[in-house]
């Protein structure tokens, strides 16, 4: 694998993570709040993107 290729997997990798961390966070909050639509909603999307963080994962240790 490229480089560059390996560098931009990898910066979007780390960026999912953030997001990751950031709607579980939000999930929190509403649950403290016992909003628990938007709760569900971010929660929806933080697993989504954990999703995509293990199929990156994969690709990256393949192309190595």
């Amino acid at each position: 694998m490229k480089s560059e290729t390996r560098n931009v997997l990898l910066k979007a990798y780390a960026e999912l993570h953030k997001n990751i961390e950031e709607l579980y966070e939000a999930h929190d909050i509403a649950i403290e709040n016992n909003d628990f639509d938007n709760a569900s909603l971010v929660a929806s999307r933080a697993d989504r993107h954990y999703e995509e963080v293990e199929n990156l994962e994969i690709i990256i240790s393949e192309l190595e």
